[in-house]
């Protein structure tokens, strides 16, 4: 089936010329964040708030009441949260990593670890400047990227309990499940494995959040994937699966359909609720806005609801699933099955000679820059940084490059052009170069390090 929308404006893109990419990649010192994006031909560093919104959500925009407190937006936004997820309390924060700062700070005590299936960047970062510790709990079947399986983020349920066990549930913060499991390579939670996180969070009176930032698609998959749940709605298997936690932070950028925006969710907590809203104050705004302007929760309210169209999602997923099969005919070793927002390139096996403390991931990167245009960006060892007491470097599981498609932007001759570009990157593969590290910050490194080729 084609898109369930039609193309009413476009935005022009352009092609400079190899001298001119190789020109700029050098003055960005090879990080791809460093770029200008008038620089860039196809964009796929991220599906985060690089959307396009749709028609009804830009006359949104107009009708947006930029009230201080109180606003309509608000409430409206408050009304459309309330009948989706279920949870009786929202604040709406300026983006994801605002709710992490804001939550964890109220959750985390020095020494606490968060465990989940596998913490993305910011989660990391947020969880570690709380002085807490994040532990990965993923299923092991999500490190072999050559091996499909239906529920690849799924938590590893006798190591999540054997983790509480042996550590005492004291040390234990609260357990968070990414859906879907962006750094496994999108790959969606199931419902009976939230479930089943629930039942050991019950048993041991812990917390369980979710970090629900591709909410939809998890639920996509779960009714397409999981038996008993083809016939239910994406909207009722949604309130099912938030059901199960006692709350959950969202960067509403990506399933939001929105440029910007965030939010805390809680599901009767009323205690809780009433700590995040004093703590929202200094560091986001009141909360009856939480650092957006009216006119971006009117839009993020309208977005909610039209991303549970099944149409819609069904698109979606399927231009990802279309890349990753041109990719796969290709003979690029891909993470599989496909996920719900990107393809995952499987640097590691694409570039073996380049060890990873040489970042294949970001070598693939700078090369597709070069032969095509286009940005993606590494999930590996660069991303995940030194160890917090020895500064060594550490070794990711898996040396990624994401392939990120924004929502509703690109089409699928767009995929066919960066499946085309990657295939004759394989052809010259042995001659590629690893890339070190000259500077970089201690926080978050990949977003601004310098490096060179090695």
């Amino acid at each position: 089936m084609p898109e369930p929308y039609k193309i009413k404006m476009v935005e022009p893109i352009r092609l400079i010329p190899p001298d001119e990419r190789r020109r700029k990649l050098f003055d960005a010192h090879y990080n791809l964040f460093a770029l200008r994006a008038e620089d860039v031909f196809i964009d796929l560093l991220t599906d985060s708030g690089t959307g396009a919104m749709s028609d009804c959500q830009w006359a949104g925009i107009m009708c947006g009441d930029e009230a201080y407190a109180g606003s309509r937006s608000y409430y409206n936004l408050e009304s459309v949260c309330r009948e989706i997820f279920g949870h009786r309390y929202m604040v709406p924060v300026h983006q994801g990593r605002g709710a992490e700062n804001v939550l964890f700070s109220l959750l985390i005590k020095p020494g606490q670890m968060v465990v989940g299936n596998m913490h993305f960047d910011t989660t990391k970062a947020h969880i570690e400047l709380k002085g807490g510790l994040p532990v990965n709990c993923v299923v092991r079947d999500a490190y072999n990227t050559s091996v499909s399986g239906l529920f690849k983020g799924n938590v590893d349920i006798d190591r999540l309990e054997r983790l509480i066990t042996e550590n005492g549930p004291e040390k234990i913060a609260f357990i968070l499940i990414t859906v879907t499991c962006n750094s496994v390579g999108g790959q969606p939670v199931s419902m009976a494995n939230i479930r089943e996180v629930r039942r050991v969070a019950e048993k041991y009176n812990l917390r369980l959040f979710l970090d629900a930032a591709r909410f939809a698609e998890n639920a996509y998959f779960i009714k397409n994937r999981e038996e008993g749940y083809g016939d239910k709605s994406i909207t009722e298997i949604v309130r099912e699966m938030f059901s199960l936690a006692d709350g959950f932070t969202m960067s509403a950028k990506k399933d939001g359909l929105v440029n910007i925006g965030g939010l805390i969710g809680i599901k009767e907590d009323r205690e809780l609720y009433n700590q995040v809203r004093a703590a929202m104050v200094p560091i986001e705004g009141f909360p009856t806005y939480g650092g957006l302007a009216g006119r971006d929760m009117e839009a993020l309210a309208r977005g909610l609801r039209e991303v549970v169209d099944e149409s819609y999602l069904r698109a979606r997923i399927g231009q990802v699933e279309y890349l990753g099969g041109r990719l796969l005919s290709a003979g690029i070793p891909i993470q599989q099955p496909v996920g719900g927002h990107a393809v995952f390139v499987d640097a590691g096996k694409f570039l073996p000679h380049i060890p990873y403390d040489q970042f294949p991931g970001q070598a693939l990167a700078i090369e597709l820059y070069l032969e095509a245009g286009v940005r993606a960006v590494e999930i590996g060892s660069f991303l995940l940084g030194r160890d917090l007491v020895s500064g060594t470097q550490l070794k990711s599981p898996l040396e990624l490059l994401r392939l990120t498609i924004p929502r509703r932007v690109y089409t699928n001759n767009h995929m066919d052009y960066v499946a085309e570009a990657l295939a004759n990157i394989r052809q010259r593969r042995d001659g590629i170069r690893g890339v070190r590290i000259t500077e970089e910050p201690k926080v978050l490194r990949h977003f601004t390090a310098k490096l060179e080729l090695v």
